[in-house]
């Protein structure tokens, strides 16, 4: 792929080989220090992060493109095991933060993914942009995850007990990157779809700092 060319691997710089020793050591050194300094649950969904992202969403990038959904499940467990190395259990808060960065990485993904479907369709890889030509599909997918992303944030209110500043911070950043994706639902075109993809960048740094400050409000 034209995106991925200059990439270690791909561009010669170093072998599959010497990628495999690096992955492997840093696999078992991460997980051993999750387990000498966390907790068995945390050490767990270290391990299920791990090995549905090596074993069932790689493999299945070349097979389908719901793997995009698959692999929402590792990419959405890193805050949980934030909450549980903590907490040492899985809470009502710990589903709303695994809820907002599941449902977040489909209209980030899947709109840059439009914009390199080219790229994806050269290289073998079914995405949902590549099988999906007129971007019907697509545009339903990035506006209904992003519908869901704007409720599992506000249900964030309810579950953690936070004030006004969040929630009303929340509704407008989550309002506003609904427009974008909207846009692109209307205009089903690259420009529209980086303006998606910027957005989602935006999207959770800005989502974060309204929860700091409500927090440091609070007290």
């Amino acid at each position: 792929m034209k995106r991925t060319e200059n990439r270690p691997i791909p561009s010669g710089r170093i072998s599959p080989s010497e990628a495999l020793l690096f992955g492997v050591t840093l696999s078992v050194s991460g997980i051993s220090y999750l387990f000498l300094t966390t907790n068995v649950l945390t050490t767990m969904l270290g391990l299920i992060t791990l090995f549905s992202y090596l074993f069932l969403y790689t493999p299945l990038k070349r097979v389908t493109w719901l793997s995009t959904v698959v692999g929402g499940i590792p990419g959405a467990l890193p805050p949980v095991m934030g909450w549980t190395a903590v907490k040492d259990q899985i809470s009502p808060e710990a589903f709303a933060l695994f809820a907002i960065l599941f449902f977040w990485q489909m209209p980030h993904f899947f709109s840059l993914a439009w914009m390199y479907r080219a790229d994806y369709e050269k290289a073998g890889f079914p995405m949902l942009p590549v099988l999906d030509p007129k971007g019907t599909k697509t545009s339903v997918q990035i506006v209904g995850h992003t519908v869901c992303l704007l409720i599992a944030s506000l249900a964030l209110t309810l579950v953690a007990e936070l004030g006004m500043v969040y929630f009303i911070g929340s509704s407008i950043i989550g309002c506003g990157f609904l427009v974008y994706a909207l846009r692109l639902a209307s205009a089903r075109n690259n420009t529209s779809a980086r303006s998606v993809f910027f957005a989602s960048l935006a999207y959770l740094p800005l989502l974060l700092a309204v929860l700091v400050l409500d927090r440091l409000v609070s007290f």
